[in-house]
């Protein structure tokens, strides 16, 4: 129990913050951002560029050359270690690819199905609403594979990293030989994009044509590095062009709504609401 002493001081305390509610307010969380910038100055990192992306912008929508040479730099170099559990085939199809390829693609590889009437397992072709293959069957063999680091999946990975796809794209270009005293152990490659600056993946492009486009855009590794940023950007969320198509059509209705009240108020509805009503009497 409080002594008397200690319930007047808590009182005057209560009635100190109801007075300053938002100065207190506006002063943790000046010293709450201190407090985040400090954190991430401390990890040594280098902040990704900003960069200009086409789809970036609201009346903007992504460029679906530029998605399809991303998928081909996502499905012949970055599925070999990663995955991308929430992406389907279905998905590609009127965006990447037309529903006739995407069912190759799909055919091209093996699900494991069932039970099938005996109660038996058994391996399919894939068809368009199954998901992307993983490279590895767990996490532990993930792991076992790669030196004990967990390639992260990657459906999401544009909306899981601060700084999105320019992030991404920093990553991929931003390998450099360590700088002088600093030793990186076997297995550890020096990007000073990322958090230490020790990361266990390697370059995943190297050089150029590392991978083929049939539209003959040259394959350099600035080139590739954008398209599979741009198409990890889509996969995130494959429906933002819909989102921003519906945004406009929205937005456009609540203009001509908000005339039209307007135009109500202002002409039909003034008049009545501002009138004088005078009452005479008659004996």
């Amino acid at each position: 129990m409080l002594s008397s002493s200690g319930k007047a001081l808590l009182s005057k305390a209560l009635r100190f913050a109801k007075r300053n509610a938002f100065p207190l307010a506006a002063s943790a969380g000046a010293a709450g951002a201190c407090l985040v910038g400090t954190a991430n100055a401390s990890d040594e990192v280098v902040p990704s560029p900003k960069l200009s992306w086409s789809h970036s912008g609201i009346f903007s929508s992504f460029d679906a050359a530029s998605l399809r040479r991303g998928y081909e730099v996502y499905r012949n170099v970055c599925s070999t270690c990663h995955a991308a559990h929430y992406l389907c085939y279905r998905n590609l199809v009127g965006t990447t690819h037309t529903a006739e390829h995407a069912e190759m693609l799909a055919a091209s590889i093996e699900v494991k199905d069932g039970p099938n009437d005996e109660g038996e397992m058994f391996d399919r072709p894939g068809k368009l609403f199954d998901r992307m293959p993983a490279p590895y069957a767990n996490e532990e063999a993930a792991r076992a594979a790669n030196g004990g680091a967990y390639p992260p999946d990657l459906s999401l990975i544009v909306k899981a990293r601060p700084g999105g796809e320019d992030y991404i794209f920093a990553l991929l270009t931003g390998y450099k030989e360590p700088p002088a005293g600093v030793q990186m152990r076997p297995g550890l490659h020096y990007n000073p994009y990322f958090a230490g600056g020790a990361i266990s993946m390697e370059p995943p492009l190297k050089f150029y044509g590392q991978v083929e486009w049939q539209d003959g855009t040259p394959p350099t590794v600035t080139q590739m590095a954008k398209d599979v940023c741009s198409f990890l950007a889509w996969a995130s969320e494959p429906e933002t062009d819909e989102r921003k198509k519906a945004g406009v059509k929205w937005m456009s209705a609540l203009v001509v709504a908000t005339a039209i009240a307007g135009y109500y108020k202002r002409f039909q509805w003034m008049p009545i609401k501002t009138r004088k009503i005078e009452w005479k009497y008659y004996n």
